[in-house]
């Protein structure tokens, strides 16, 4: 049996998908040949936009024009296809890491608002224990530069602001009162004596 090198040409063409030819008997002695390339790992549905190749002739013109005018629009079609794919794993990935993206973002902005809120109610707790003249526990309220490095000026500001308060217990001076002695009595330094007594005793010894 003659071989008709077919499949051999076919498998030359180097295209990927699956091949679907259909053929169908014409009016008078046409053929009609349907060529249809198909690709079920693109997951892209322009793919259904592609129309199938029709040709039409005789039994001879397509045993000597088949190949010739199908390899090409099949190539490209192939191609196309597997550039679909090749996008639309891409479009996938990308998406994918948007939503990575979005999500690191997200959990970056609740730790920055936990930390922003966490900072305001240390300074609003300073404040209020100023409002008490309760300056030291003011200054022991205050959030610690090296958790907020970020607020750092608006700490040291604040450090600022009550040092004129602590100053002295900071550089341990004492302001304690010094307990006064009393005086002494006036009657201790000088006795009441009898003035009139003892004139009268001298008086006796003299004589």
């Amino acid at each position: 049996m003659e071989s008709t090198n077919f499949f051999n040409q076919i498998a030359q063409m180097n295209i990927k998908g699956d091949l679907q030819i259909t053929i169908k008997k014409g009016a008078e002695s046409n053929w009609i040949v349907s060529v249809l390339l198909q690709n079920e790992t693109c997951g892209d549905n322009a793919k259904h936009l592609i129309v199938p190749l029709n040709l039409r002739g005789t039994a001879e013109d397509l045993d000597n024009g088949f190949f010739e005018n199908i390899t090409t629009p099949l190539r490209t079609a192939s191609g196309l296809m597997v550039n679909m794919e090749s996008f639309m794993k891409q479009l996938e990935e990308s998406k994918k890491q948007s939503a990575m993206e979005k999500e690191k973002t997200d959990k970056e902005k609740k730790e920055k608002d936990r930390k922003d809120q966490k900072f305001q109610e240390a300074m609003s707790k300073s404040a209020d224990l100023e409002k008490e003249r309760k300056y030291k526990e003011s200054w022991t309220a205050l959030p610690k530069i090296g958790d907020f490095p970020e607020h750092s000026e608006a700490i040291r500001k604040r450090m600022g602001e009550l040092e004129k308060f602590l100053a002295p217990s900071l550089f341990n001076f004492t302001s304690e009162p010094q307990e006064e002695k009393p005086e002494p009595e006036k009657e201790a330094l000088y006795p009441n004596y009898a003035v009139g007594t003892w004139t009268t005793k001298t008086r006796r010894k003299t004589n």
